[in-house]
């Protein structure tokens, strides 16, 4: 009896301590070494950091400061440099000049639109700066459309190499005139009276042809994509979209996007229709160059705010506007044009007066759309314990999807006491699973969370996530490396 009285004594001092299998800041917690032991992946797999905004120490600190591949939670270091170094109040303008007289609605020369790297030029947005254009007494242009790219340098971009996907949007590459992120929708609209499938494109581009073999069925949706049989044919200066197979009526209408034409040709065939549209004509063609002295700024349209830019990258992982924001970077600190050398300098200078010293870093693009972007586990939790003292911590927080609420993070956890108490950014490659945010837990307290996994098994490293989430929203007061809040409040 005394025995048994001792040992319960001994469980109720060591139950605080329950979730760590050894001692904290060296192993993981009990919950997590399980989920990552079933999952089949090894601790010199991973990257794990975990500290209490105010602690001394870090709670987890495994891996810590390996390099991994961050997949698209280097956005974080992306995103907090523009935010901090432009002011989330920053602004993208797209110009539309006049080279030559404007008489009784004609515009005796080019039309010019400079671009300056807006993110997040849509077709909505483009629309309604060619409708301003009108409203100022544009009605014919006898000269050419020209474009200026020059704010951004022309770099090699190979759409098909990081994954021989070269027509799916998030591969598009960045341009200083990127409009609708150069990306065609496509609709397919099951018709089960007449037993055929419409497909509708949204713009429709007067260069895209469709040629659509898609026969309806009763089978089951599935992978509806894979069984389109997708074919892309360019002919001159316009592009072919054959569709082949079967498509399921069970589907219902299905959505997909398509980037097929260089941004030049986009942009010319949007600018047609749209125009056309508007009740305008165009004589010339569309030719590239730069705005010239003589030419006559008609108006200049901003764009949405670097906070909105920056809540759209976050919370839906958007590699093309992730890799404008990043060209951005380098020509506000260098001048134009933008190049990724002068990009990644400008995000280590600006850590470097952060006071930030991450050796291991390695960028490419600032989008983790990259199979050679490293950062280490401590490195990102030290950045978002920075970022957590700065002024635009609200803004950078804001940003970050929210656990089974929304963005990339809308559909976990949905069940668990962490759900709508962390925002988490995650990182998705072949080969590669990452998370990064904060945690507010059960007490009250904020954790910074970094886990990288860069392991063959990584696609299945969601329930070790989850479980590492689960247990810093739950764990008990004794599992803290936190200074007295007596000391927090002197």
């Amino acid at each position: 009896m005394r025995l048994a009285h001792f040992l319960i004594v001994v469980l109720g001092w060591l139950a605080p301590v329950a979730g760590w299998s050894q001692s904290p800041g060296s192993r993981l917690p009990e919950p997590v070494a399980r989920a990552l032991a079933q999952a089949g992946i090894p601790e010199s797999g991973i990257g794990l950091y975990v500290h209490e905004i105010g602690a001394d120490r870090p709670l987890v600190a495994l891996g810590a400061e390996r390099a991994f591949n961050p997949a698209s939670t280097i956005k974080l270091v992306t995103t907090y440099a523009a935010l901090d170094a432009l002011g989330p109040a920053f602004v993208w303008n797209t110009e539309v000049y006049a080279a030559g007289p404007l008489e009784q609605g004609v515009l005796q020369g080019d039309l010019i639109l400079k671009g300056y790297g807006d993110p997040k030029l849509t077709l909505e947005n483009f629309w309604l700066l060619l409708r301003n254009v009108r409203a100022r007494g544009v009605r014919e242009i006898r000269g050419d459309l020209m474009l200026d790219r020059s704010y951004f340098a022309r770099e090699e971009n190979d759409p098909g190499r990081f994954d021989d996907q070269p027509n799916r949007p998030y591969n598009t590459g960045p341009d200083a005139l990127l409009v609708n992120f150069k990306a065609v929708r496509l609709q397919f609209v099951p018709e089960i009276e007449t037993r055929s499938v419409k497909i509708l494109a949204e713009p429709a581009l007067p260069q895209l042809q469709i040629v659509n073999n898609l026969a309806l069925n009763g089978g089951a949706c599935g992978d509806w994509v894979s069984r389109l049989g997708t074919e892309v044919r360019a002919t001159g200066n316009s592009m072919q979209l054959a569709f082949n197979g079967a498509f399921a009526a069970s589907c219902g209408e299905k959505i997909r996007h398509m980037s097929v034409f260089s941004h030049p040709q986009y942009v010319y065939g949007l600018f047609n229709e749209l125009w056309r549209e508007l009740g305008g004509t165009l004589a010339g063609g569309v030719r590239e160059g730069e705005v010239p002295p003589s030419a006559r700024l008609m108006l200049a349209t901003p764009s949405e705010t670097l906070a909105e830019i920056v809540r759209d990258i976050n919370k839906f992982s958007n590699n093309v506007m992730a890799r404008q924001l990043f060209l951005t970077l380098g020509a506000a600190a260098f001048g134009a044009p933008a190049t990724t050398e002068k990009a990644a300098r400008a995000v280590r200078q600006w850590l470097a007066a952060k006071g930030l010293s991450f050796p291991e870093l390695v960028l490419e693009n600032g989008s983790g759309l990259s199979r050679v972007e490293r950062i280490s586990a401590k490195s990102l939790g030290q950045l978002l314990l920075h970022a957590f003292r700065s002024p635009v911590m609200p803004e950078l927080i804001a940003s970050l999807p929210l656990v089974a609420v929304d963005g990339t993070m809308r559909k976990r956890l949905r069940d668990a006491g962490v759900a709508g108490q962390a925002h988490i950014k995650t990182g998705s490659l072949a080969n590669v699973r990452a998370i990064a945010g904060y945690v507010l837990d059960r007490e009250g307290r904020r954790v910074v969370i970094v886990f990288l996994v860069n392991h063959t098994r990584a696609a299945v490293a969601q329930p070790v996530f989850d479980a590492l989430l689960k247990w810093a929203y739950s764990r008990a007061a004794g599992d803290s490396g936190a200074v007295p809040r007596k000391a927090l409040k002197k």
